[in-house]
């Protein structure tokens, strides 16, 4: 792994790119799989993946001025100081409060990177381009508010609370209590075996 201060200013532009390819399919996965079962939320998630999209294109921009079209792989693996995170499909089931704290941790760790690789930048272009970037996923928590606001108004929000209550039901509390049910029978049936064969309780 590398020291993020080891970072010349075409990796820390790449880095970048990384992280927004990757904050744009995490904010796309956790829109479909939520689309059926909240569509609302779905919708604040899918207009978040836009957000982040605009940011990657303004950043591939600058990279093909400075530096050209090859754009070499570096992930948040290869450089030391980032939280390790986990995929969508790893999280299930999803509810509500773990998808929106997934998403407040993405953007707090975008927000710090984005203010760091900006003190670290050199280039007067790219240090004011993420110094930009910086600023805008500190006023992403309102503009999710926002979002919330107009794609989950307060009735929506009640049905997805619902939705939710049920997918725990059926998914946590009956295969818990059919577990505990087939393995009260599997441990019992024998003790009622010798009952009924010997006729003794």
């Amino acid at each position: 792994m590398k020291n993020f201060s080891d970072l010349n200013q075409q990796e820390l532009l790449a880095l970048a790119i990384t992280l927004e390819e990757e904050d744009n399919r995490t904010y796309s996965d956790l829109a479909e799989v939520m689309r059926e079962t909240y569509p609302g939320t779905a919708r604040v998630f899918a207009a978040m993946a836009e957000e982040e999209n605009g940011h990657r294109h303004r950043l591939l921009d600058l990279y093909r001025k400075r530096f050209g079209e090859h754009i070499p792989l570096i992930r948040r693996q290869d450089v030391k100081g980032f939280l390790e995170r986990k995929s969508a499909w790893l999280l299930r089931p999803l509810g509500l409060e773990k998808v929106r704290a997934q998403a407040e941790l993405m953007e707090a760790e975008s927000k710090r990177f984005y203010q760091t690789a900006a003190r670290h930048s050199t280039d007067a272009a790219i240090r004011q381009l993420l110094g930009d970037l910086a600023a805008e996923e500190r006023r992403h928590e309102a503009r999710a508010e926002e979002l919330e606001a107009e794609h989950v108004p307060l009735e929506i929000e009640t049905e997805e609370r619902e939705a939710e209550r049920r997918l725990f039901l059926s998914q946590i509390v009956q295969p818990g209590l059919a577990g505990l049910m087939d393995g009260s029978v599997s441990t019992l049936a024998p003790l009622f075996a010798a009952a009924f064969a010997t006729q003794r309780s």
